[in-house]
């Protein structure tokens, strides 16, 4: 299965530097332009059979904007984001030093990145055995992204969390 990871668009929280987690963020005008490109990118240079995307408001109305109707979408709140339980939507500054704390032990009232990691394992799972013959794009959250580095590169999530997120038009990832 061919799969395409896309980030979703800048959010007006990514633009002040909070971390959404869990919470519903709007996208910025700048996330509105992102969102128009990324539907441009896939028009005529790949061919996607499915899109699939979290189930919060700044991956869906990434999408959205990006294809309208023109494929179909499945929405799952396994692609969401890291669950920082008290810390959704608190400054990136205090959220991300924090992170590696929180590799196996929940933030409180939320989830460890080995919790989210396992949810989308298990879409990422079923999305192979029904749709192994298709060219699938995902546009999701770090979180997202980790679920398919660690199922299909073998990175740990030491090793995500190591690096800077880089921002690029979209990952490939064969699983």
């Amino acid at each position: 299965m061919k799969t395409y990871f896309a980030a979703h668009s800048t959010t007006k929280d990514n633009e002040v530097r909070i971390s959404s987690g869990w919470n519903n963020a709007e996208l910025s005008e700048l996330g509105v332009q992102q969102s128009k490109e990324l539907g441009e990118r896939f028009k005529d240079i790949i061919k996607i059979d499915l899109v699939c995307c979290s189930d919060l408001k700044r991956a869906i109305d990434t999408v959205k904007i990006a294809f309208g109707d023109k494929y179909p979408v499945i929405v799952d709140k396994r692609l969401r984001e890291l669950n920082y339980g008290d810390f959704n939507g608190k400054p990136s500054e205090i959220v991300e030093v924090m992170k590696k704390e929180h590799i196996k032990k929940p933030f409180l009232n939320g989830e460890s990145y080995k919790q989210a990691i396992e949810r989308t394992h298990e879409f990422y799972k079923e999305l192979k055995a029904k749709y192994s013959d298709k060219v699938i794009l995902i546009v999701g959250h770090r979180a997202t992204q980790y679920g398919l580095d660690t199922l299909v590169s073998g990175k740990t999530i030491e090793e995500c969390l190591s690096f800077p997120f880089k921002w690029q038009p979209y990952w490939e990832y064969s699983l």
